[in-house]
């Protein structure tokens, strides 16, 4: 058996366009005001997530919006010769401001502007919606360098969770090959992606998978390492031909949808685990095969 067509097609449309609009633009003012504590600071503001990269479905809740400070960098130099890391730190200034300044001014200002339900998480600011908007979550990051010459280097954000450990990510990148990966496949990459997290959301609600064993993330990530030639015009067969490469290639050769981190190792906050992989093929299987 198989899941038919036409559920396939009505879990494949878009969510929320309009009022994750509004949402987005209402946290930008707040963020871009003037009267904030950091706005004399250089920073960045821009979506990630599912409607950021427009695979969102009608079960997400929350729009993720990036503030980024720019006037402050961290980077890692560890790829250069001896020589250039030594002429790289010999121009290298200390930051006065430091990302968690930044973080701390960020989440004063927005408890100002949106009340006492604003709460830090383990990684991003949380701010409840209401009649109008969406709940949305605001991660506060860093520009980060990655060197890998004197002068050239790879550019993505580093944030801080509520332990103070840094991650490390490129949004992007990851946003970009997400759309260069939809253009190749006939616009059929992102349709697709909305098909598997709807699944995913069906699955849990039938007990064939736990909560958080299959985040939106990695599943775009997953999806991203099918050829081009498994997208196909019926979502059953892109899903049969997609899944019948995944289960087969080597997932330790996997990447995630920004081309720089792996999609499956253990032991990372940007990989998923091999236990949770496991059980998401198994699980996905048996529920697409019991349908």
């Amino acid at each position: 058996m198989a899941i038919s067509e036409q559920q396939l097609n009505t879990w494949s449309t878009q969510g929320s366009v309009t009022q994750s609009a509004e949402t987005y633009q209402a946290v930008r003012n707040v963020l871009n005001d003037t009267r904030s504590p950091y706005h004399q600071k250089s920073f960045n503001i821009f979506l990630q997530g599912s409607y950021g990269n427009a695979t969102n479905i009608y079960s997400d809740s929350d729009v993720d919006v990036v503030i980024c400070l720019t006037s402050t960098y961290y980077h890692d130099k560890g790829d250069l010769s001896p020589n250039d890391r030594v002429e790289l730190e010999r121009v290298f200034v200390p930051a006065t401001y430091e990302l968690s300044d930044f973080k701390r001014d960020v989440a004063s200002w927005l408890t100002q502007q949106f009340g006492n339900g604003v709460t830090g998480g383990s990684k991003a600011i949380y701010i409840p919606g209401n009649n109008y908007r969406r709940d949305a979550d605001v991660l506060v990051a860093a520009e980060h360098r990655t060197y890998y010459s004197r002068t050239g280097y790879r550019e993505g954000i580093v944030f801080e969770t509520s332990s103070g450990r840094r991650i490390i990510n490129y949004p992007h990148q990851h946003s970009d090959n997400c759309t260069s990966k939809h253009q190749a496949t006939s616009n059929r990459f992102k349709p697709m992606v909305r098909v598997l997290k709807n699944m995913r959301n069906k699955m849990i609600s039938d007990h064939y998978l736990a909560e958080g064993v299959a985040p939106s993330y990695y599943l775009e990530g997953l999806l991203s390492n099918a050829p081009n030639i498994c997208f196909a015009q019926r979502f059953q067969d892109t899903y049969e031909h997609s899944m019948t490469y995944l289960r087969a290639a080597i997932r330790d050769q996997m990447m995630c949808a920004n081309g720089i981190h792996y999609l499956v190792r253990d032991n990372s906050d940007v990989n998923w685990s091999n236990a949770s992989f496991t059980a998401y093929m198994n699980a996905v299987d048996s529920f697409w095969k019991a349908n």
